[in-house]
């Protein structure tokens, strides 16, 4: 078989998402009302979901099957490829394999619309004509006004000031499917209105953002309804059809990852690919390594506080127990978007803090040279959260050089950069800026995170 690019026989394609729930090490911190501080429950959050996406948010069942018209959907892209980067390997002078999951081929760009057609789907079933959302880089925001348009909904997005300014083009691909685009914070929600009268020069964040949408939502009276493109349970276990096509993928060439890698925000596109191999490791005692990159001016997973913390600034959303920088972290504004964000999923944090999964953090310029490495050897210009990844597989296979170990390495190529040139142009000319977290903004966020232990 070509192991340049290796497909699936439509056939062959998974018809049933991966739910880790099932095979988490221990039992999950529940989410906790921001109101009541108990654990919430589906009427707690029928105000903003849909009860469909709600069953899943709560189910430990192993696989949940997909939909008939959501399979439909898929088939417009996927499977997606899983290529051999023979050339990067080359220039490497590396024994190892390094195999890549190509998610910038699907509509948008990236890996967000395996969850966005869910997600509109679910909501459509339950009676639902308009979706509200935050979005950072706009990959999100892009892929639920691609699906929203599908179905015949409505969507507005709430895009982070600073990706707004820095990438018009991702707004008018967003705008040209029909959604309707606001920078945050904004004057059109009473939590856009506060947070640019405490800063009215601030970049923005997808805390921010996420208040304004659920805002909008919650308020509605039930008209509206609010999608997250990652960090909840239903979110990352609709983003296992990347990893559960990967695996078989794999199969058919008789490989198998000894490394697992993928930037991490939210932990969306990580968990997509990382869950359906993680259950071999949990379950059959599989040797993986599991790597999640994250931004080192938005360091998470590296140097965050595993406690309960709200999910927006503006503390709407439920707690969640995670890693967290605090609510109110506002990263500075780098060109990795959808890597700003404050804190991580519930599951990716638990498998992390078990040790089962680890995480690593790069400043920019090592990234951006990573990601011109890749783009000469392979042909893909990748986004700025990807590189992230991209970066960390090419360490992994330099430390493979140095030992002669011929390890096979998997990453998820989650999205493309082609509305990232802002960025590239400031790496190529020299302009790029490395920033890390200052050690001040960990002890503000310690102080800002409630003082909540979890129900016994």
């Amino acid at each position: 078989m070509d192991q340049y690019n290796i497909t699936l026989n439509p056939k062959d394609m998974p018809d049933a998402w991966y739910n880790i729930n099932a095979d988490m090490p221990e039992p999950m911190a529940p989410p906790l009302h921001p109101g009541t501080m108990k654990p919430v429950g589906p009427d707690d959050l029928s105000a903003i979901f849909p009860m469909g996406l709600i069953q899943q948010e709560m189910s430990a069942d192993p696989m949940i099957s997909i939909p008939g018209e959501v399979m439909d959907k898929y088939r417009l892209w996927r499977s997606t490829p899983l290529r051999r980067a023979y050339r990067l390997e080359k220039a490497l002078n590396t024994p190892a394999k390094i195999y890549y999951k190509n998610e910038s081929v699907c509509p948008g760009g990236s890996h967000k619309i395996n969850t966005a057609i869910a997600q509109a789907y679910y909501n459509k079933a339950e009676g639902t004509t308009e979706i509200t959302t935050e979005t950072g880089a706009g990959q999100w925001g892009s892929a639920l006004s691609i699906a929203c348009s599908m179905l015949g909904m409505k969507c507005t997005v709430y895009m982070v000031r600073v990706s707004y300014d820095h990438k018009p083009y991702r707004r008018v691909l967003m705008q040209t499917y029909g959604g309707n685009v606001i920078p945050s914070p904004s004057p059109t929600t009473n939590s856009g209105r506060a947070f640019l009268a405490a800063d009215p020069d601030t970049t923005g964040s997808l805390g921010m953002a996420i208040s304004e949408a659920v805002e909008v939502a919650a308020t509605s009276g039930g008209k509206i309804k609010y999608s997250l493109g990652s960090v909840l349970n239903h979110v990352l276990l609709h983003q296992t059809i990347i990893g559960l096509e990967a695996k078989k993928q794999m199969e058919s060439v008789g490989a198998y990852p000894d490394v697992v890698i993928a930037c991490c925000g939210g932990g969306s596109n990580f968990g997509g690919i990382a869950f359906p191999f993680a259950h071999d490791k949990l379950r059959k005692g599989k040797k993986i390594d599991f790597i999640a990159v994250e931004p080192a001016a938005c360091p998470s997973l590296t140097r965050g506080i595993y406690a309960y913390d709200f999910g927006d600034t503006g503390k709407l959303t439920p707690l969640l127990m995670q890693y967290t920088l605090g609510h109110d972290f506002v990263p500075s504004g780098i060109h990795a978007g959808g890597l700003r964000y404050h804190g991580v999923a519930s599951q990716l944090a638990l498998l992390v803090k078990k040790g089962v999964m680890r995480a690593v953090a790069y400043k920019q310029n090592p990234v951006f040279e990573a990601a011109v490495m890749f783009a000469k050897a392979e042909g893909i210009i990748p986004a700025p959260e990807t590189s992230h990844a991209i970066r960390a597989a090419i360490d992994e296979a330099i430390k493979c050089r140095e030992s002669g170990e011929a390890k096979t390495i998997l990453f998820n190529l989650s999205g493309h950069g082609h509305f990232d040139m802002m960025a590239y142009d400031a790496y190529n000319s020299g302009q790029l800026v490395d920033l890390e977290l200052d050690e001040k903004a960990l002890e503000a966020a310690e102080a800002a995170i409630p003082k909540v232990t979890a129900p016994a």
